[in-house]
């Protein structure tokens, strides 16, 4: 997993609440074994018609936001079924950052141990971010070490957020490479012998 130190980008935000992981990925599209190919679907119904064409009322696909990095939605998000297909979606899309005032605990974990920064903010922030990312020019720039997020107006708010989720991110660590920082321990207790009970 790469490192997450800092990150600046272009904000799209979802006004939507209780998004669930089948309107973040559909089900149709969840045939694939490898985690990469599934941000062309993020968000299809939505962003597309029955005959698959985009659709005029959603705007991720408009130029203005093109190569947004950030989004910002509504309460709940990533509610519904455990799938982790869903943060597999976002990041392949492009999202590094998603701020929302509260989110759904499996997804939660999912996101972040898919290298994807969860920020839970109060819902006047969240209105506000909306409202100044509807001119398709707004940019965040997030700052995972001192936890704060700068508007471009020299704005910041500071956020708050585990060390556990933290340290994994800024070190880059998944699962695997935290088991693997207890290396020496785990290949002396494979070689230690270990005596065999008296039956």
């Amino acid at each position: 997993m790469e490192k997450f130190i800092a990150h600046s980008g272009k904000v799209f935000a979802l006004n939507r609440e209780n998004i669930d992981t089948d309107q973040i990925i559909p089900k149709q599209f969840l045939k694939r074994i490898e985690r990469t190919g599934f941000g062309e679907f993020v968000f299809y119904n939505w962003r597309y018609d029955d005959d698959g064409n985009l659709r005029s009322n959603f705007h991720l696909d408009d130029e203005e936001y093109s190569g947004a990095s950030v989004l910002v939605t509504g309460p709940n998000f990533g509610c519904g079924s455990s799938r982790e297909h869903a943060p597999w979606s976002l990041l392949d899309y492009g999202f590094k950052v998603i701020i929302a005032p509260s989110f759904a605990d499996i997804f939660y974990n999912n996101a972040f141990k898919n290298g994807i920064l969860l920020i839970t903010l109060d819902e006047e922030k969240i209105e506000e971010y909306t409202e100044k990312s509807q001119s398709g020019d707004f940019n965040l720039e997030i700052d995972l070490k001192n936890k704060w997020i700068k508007e471009s107006s020299g704005e910041i708010t500071p956020f708050d957020i585990s060390e556990y989720h933290r340290e994994k991110l800024l070190n880059g660590w998944d699962d695997i490479s935290l088991t693997l920082l207890h290396e020496d321990k785990i290949k002396e207790y494979e070689e230690r012998e270990v005596p065999v009970g008296i039956i």
